[in-house]
């Protein structure tokens, strides 16, 4: 100790720049810090997630959370496992120990949901793992809306369907972002309302309506044509255009070709019209309304009794800054703005920027007041404000270093 006081006196330069060095350093360590307003104690989970629209709570959990719990039983360094079965919904949280790597958990669960699925039976859901966040991984709310004056030209699935395919999907896309989540509005969806009457008149069943759903709604690829030299040696590919883009095609999707009166369905003579000759074609649209709908909805969201708004919730990566990711998503935002249908906005309503700002405003005013105590009580004490003022640097310094 002599040895260190002897040369920090004696080199009272080579100390100085020393001192410097670490308060550049250390000023730019606390830039990187990731400072939140609240410690996150959430533990080293896995959520596995399945989607089931229309089971009671009793199957959800006979079909699907029990096979789920059973082919995550054998996993290792597992700490707890407990679930929760609701009508439509499965969730299975699996707890591991805190030295384990989240994605090498991630990994074994989703080794073992391979299995889990052959127990499932086809059709009653297919079990996911939740996006890698944690409690407090909810960094961002926002509202999607119509402006002032054009509340009338937006409904709630127009809003609903602008949050789903224009600014969740750029969302996705920012650094240290695990998901973006909606709500509100109206989910959209193509309907098919049958009349059981018609059906019976054409003698036709549901499965059949099914299947002719299915066929008819794909695109298929072929070879290609290529031409001679004197064409230039152009190459034709080949694709045939078979999925719908509207509600008239799916009105005129073939179900059936029925034999028209008098005639054989089993003789045909032609195929006028691209039907067998002496048949009538039976169409979705002769059995069925064909609409738009939405799905099922347990309940609404609302902003300042001005009508019906859609939000979505920005969900944190684990262990990321929240403060860069925030500053990515504004900046995200900002972009996002300019692609948005004229008179609709994004207005933000839970910041989490604000809330990290006012804790550091509270720690730094804190540490300021101390620091001004410590200094009066040393000068007081020791008689010199030079002696007082080396004394007290200890306390910032201490924590540049």
């Amino acid at each position: 100790m002599d040895k260190i006081i002897h040369f920090s006196i004696h080199n009272k330069l080579v100390i100085g720049l020393f001192t410097l060095a670490l308060i550049v350093w250390g000023s730019y360590s606390v830039t990187q810090l990731p400072i939140d307003a609240v410690p996150d104690i959430t533990n080293n989970q896995v959520l596995v997630v399945t989607v089931t629209p229309s089971l009671a709570a009793q199957e959800v959990e006979r079909l699907i959370t029990f096979p789920v719990e059973q082919a995550m039983a054998t996993i290792p360094n597992k700490v707890e496992m407990r679930s929760f079965s609701r009508f439509g919904l499965s969730l299975v949280t699996l707890v591991f120990a805190d030295d384990v790597d989240i994605y090498w958990a991630r990994q074994q669960v989703s080794e073992r949901l391979k299995e889990a699925e052959t127990q499932i039976p086809p059709g009653v859901g297919k079990p996911g793992l939740a996006p890698v966040t944690t409690g407090l991984g909810e960094i961002y709310q926002y509202i999607l809306r119509p402006k002032k004056g054009y509340e009338a030209t937006y409904s709630a699935t127009e809003l609903r369907t602008t949050q789903d395919w224009v600014v969740r999907r750029q969302l996705l896309g920012t650094p240290g972002v695990a998901d973006v989540s909606s709500y509100g509005g109206y989910l959209k969806q193509y309907e098919i309302a049958l009349d059981a009457e018609k059906l019976r008149r054409a003698n036709l069943t549901v499965s059949e309506v099914f299947t002719a759903l299915e066929k008819n709604n794909q695109n298929t690829g072929g070879a290609y044509i290529e031409t001679g030299p004197s064409d230039g040696g152009n190459r034709y590919f080949i694709r045939s255009e078979g999925l719908v883009t509207d509600l008239e095609d799916i009105r005129r999707i073939v179900v059936r070709n029925l034999p028209a009166p008098g005639h054989s369905a089993e003789h045909p003579v032609g195929h006028p019209a691209g039907h067998p000759a002496g048949s009538v074609p039976t169409l979705i649209g002769d059995v069925a309304e064909v609409r738009y709908g939405h799905a099922l909805r347990y309940g609404a969201m609302t902003h300042n009794d001005r009508g019906e708004v859609v939000g979505g919730i920005v969900l944190m990566l684990k262990g990321e800054n929240s403060s860069k990711v925030i500053r990515a998503v504004k900046a995200r935002i900002a972009t996002i703005g300019k692609t948005l249908p004229e008179g609709v906005e994004v207005v933000p309503f839970l910041d989490r920027t604000k809330l990290v700002n006012n804790a550091i405003g509270t720690v730094s005013r804190n540490l300021a007041e101390g620091a001004l105590i410590v200094v009066f009580v040393l000068v007081l004490l020791l008689g010199n404000l030079r002696a007082g003022l080396v004394v007290a640097s200890v306390i910032p310094l201490s924590l540049l270093f």
